[in-house]
C-alpha cells in the first residue's frame, strides 16, 4: 500500500507522527470508451466554450457559479490562505460512546501506521481506545478538504473514518409518514418470528458479488475466445395483492425448514388464537410472493399422488369381494348336486320297494 497522507495525531500534549493508507479498494470492472468499428479509445479534449481553444492543465482555474452566467474564478492563491489549522495534523476534540454514532454519517475508512518512534504513543493510544469501548471524535484535512471523522480500533491498528457533515445528510420525508396505518399485533408477532428464524452471526465472506463474477467469466470467455454461457435467471413470481399474514406464515415455515427445523410450530405460536381474516394489503416484493407459492405446491403434490392410491385401494377391495364370492358359490353347488342325489337315491329305494312287494304276492297266489 501507498501512504497518501502524512501528519500527526494530536491527543492531548502528546503527538503521534502516523501515515495515511486507504483501507478500502472497490472491485468494480472498469471499461474504456472505445469505438466500435475498431477499438481506439474515445479522448476528450478540454476547449474553452468562448474562444473554442483547447486548454492545458496548467491554466484551469476553479469557478464558481452564481447563476445567470457570472463565475467567481478561485486560484490556488485563494486555497492557500485559507485557515486549515488541521491540515497536517488529526485532533481529537473529545471520545463519546461507539453506539452514538450514527452509521450513516461514516464515509471512507484508512488505516493508520505509526511512523518513526511514535510507535509507543501509537499503541497507547490504541490500548486505552479498546479499554475505554470509546472512538475519537477528531477533524483532519485531506486534499484540501476540511473534515469530522472518528478514530477506532480494528484488528490491533487505529483506523481513521471520515464522516459527514450533519448538513449533508438528507432529511426522510415520505408522504406515507403522515398515513395513520395500524398493525395488527398477530401481524407483528409474526413479523418477529420471521426474523427470529432468520437471525444469525454476520459473516461477510459468506456473501459473494455475483453480477461482477459473472462479469469476469465474461471477458474471459472472450479473452480465449470459448463460448459464453449465460447463467440462469431466477424466475420472478409477478406481485400481488395477498394475504399478509398468509405470506408471513409462509415465510416462517420456509425459514424453518432451510434451517432443517420443524414447519408450522413457531408460526402457530405467533399467530396465537386471534387469527382474523387481514384485509389483502399489495406486497411488491417477488421474494414474499414465491415465499406464499412455494408452500402451495408442495401441498398440492402429494394430492396427486394419492389419487392412484385411492383407485389401487377400491380395485384390491372388488378382487377381495369377487375371491369372498367364488367359493360360496362352490359351496351352493355342491349343496345343489347333494339335494338333487338325494332326491334320485330316495326314488329308486322306494322303486325297489314296490317290486318286492309285488314279487311275494304272486308267489302266495302261485302257492
Amino acid at each position: 500500500m501507498r501512504a497518501i497522507w502524512k501528519g500527526a495525531v494530536s491527543f492531548g500534549l502528546v503527538s503521534i507522527g502516523v501515515r495515511l493508507y486507504s483501507a478500502t479498494e472497490e472491485k468494480d470492472i472498469r471499461f474504456h470508451q472505445v469505438h466500435r468499428e475498431d477499438g481506439g479509445r474515445i479522448r476528450y479534449k478540454r476547449v474553452c466554450s468562448v474562444d473554442g481553444e483547447e486548454v492545458s492543465y496548467d491554466d484551469i482555474a476553479k469557478g464558481y457559479d452564481l447563476g445567470g452566467g457570472e463565475m467567481v474564478i478561485l486560484t490556488d492563491e485563494d486555497f492557500a490562505d485559507l485557515p486549515l489549522s488541521t491540515s497536517r495534523a488529526i485532533d481529537v476534540l473529545e471520545f463519546v460512546p461507539a453506539d452514538q454514532v450514527d452509521p450513516m454519517l461514516y464515509n471512507k475508512a484508512y488505516y493508520l501506521e505509526p511512523e518513526g518512534t511514535a510507535t509507543k504513543p501509537y499503541v497507547l493510544l490504541r490500548d486505552a481506545l479498546a479499554d475505554s469501548d470509546r472512538v475519537a471524535i477528531v477533524k483532519v484535512a485531506i486534499r484540501q478538504r476540511e473534515q469530522l471523522a472518528t478514530l477506532r480500533v480494528r484488528d490491533n491498528v487505529l483506523v481513521l473514518n471520515t464522516m459527514l457533515w450533519p448538513d449533508e445528510i438528507r432529511q426522510a420525508s415520505f408522504g406515507f409518514l403522515d398515513d395513520d396505518i395500524q398493525v395488527r399485533p398477530p401481524e407483528l408477532a409474526m413479523a418477529a418470528s420471521l426474523i427470529d428464524s432468520m437471525a444469525g452471526e454476520f459473516a461477510p465472506d459468506e456473501y459473494t458479488d455475483d453480477y461482477r463474477a459473472a462479469l469476469q467469466e465474461v471477458i474471459d470467455a472472450k479473452v480465449e475466445g470459448r463460448e459464453i454461457v449465460a447463467p440462469e435467471e431466477e424466475e420472478e413470481a409477478p406481485a400481488a395483492a395477498v394475504d399478509l399474514m398468509a405470506a408471513l406464515r409462509a415465510s416462517v415455515e420456509r425459514a424453518r425448514v432451510a434451517r432443517g427445523e420443524a414447519a408450522g410450530e413457531a408460526s402457530d405460536e405467533a399467530a396465537g388464537k386471534d387469527r382474523e381474516p387481514a384485509e389483502p394489503t399489495p406486497i411488491t416484493s417477488a421474494k414474499s410472493a414465491k415465499a406464499a407459492a412455494a408452500p402451495a405446491a408442495k401441498k398440492a403434490a402429494p394430492a396427486r399422488r394419492t389419487a392412484p392410491a385411492k383407485k389401487s385401494a377400491a380395485a384390491d377391495q372388488k378382487k377381495t369381494t369377487a375371491k369372498k364370492a367364488q367359493p360360496e358359490k362352490k359351496t351352493d353347488a355342491r349343496k345343489a348336486a347333494a339335494k338333487s342325489t338325494g332326491q334320485k337315491t330316495g326314488g329308486t329305494q322306494k322303486s325297489g320297494a314296490r317290486k318286492t312287494a309285488a314279487k311275494k304276492t304272486a308267489d302266495r297266489k302261485s302257492a
